[in-house]
């Protein structure tokens, strides 16, 4: 049988404990996140994240990832220096080989489905 796996009240969901963002350059941040799904062979997670006020850099080489944001507000500048500023509502597609860079504005919280390459 299919296991049609729902996840509800997203933005309520309980993560782990804040620990410093390895990858932040601004700000003291401390991100936060719960895996609610892994698939078998181990290349696709479903998760929420979350993430305090800051910037970081960012590197999709291994992984895409789509994101689904709950709440929040996030600048993300691509590696060609174009930027897109996405909050509550939005969603982005982060392809495979994607480098960029993050700036919360607001602490943001989504949801997120990697896939590894």
């Amino acid at each position: 049988m299919i296991d049609f796996s729902a996840f509800l009240a997203l933005a309520n969901t309980p993560l782990e404990a804040f620990t410093p963002k390895p990858t932040s350059f601004e700000g003291d941040q401390q991100e936060a996140s719960i895996a609610l799904f892994t698939s078998a062979d181990g290349r696709v997670e479903i998760g929420v994240w979350e993430c305090t006020p800051g910037r970081f850099t960012a590197d999709r080489s291994a992984a895409s990832e789509f994101c689904h944001f709950i709440s929040g507000k996030v600048e993300m500048t691509h590696a060609d220096g174009s930027k897109v500023q996405l909050g509550a509502g939005d969603a982005i597609a982060l392809p495979l080989g994607w480098k960029g860079e993050w700036r919360v504005i607001e602490q943001v919280r989504k949801l997120y489905v990697i896939m590894q390459g």
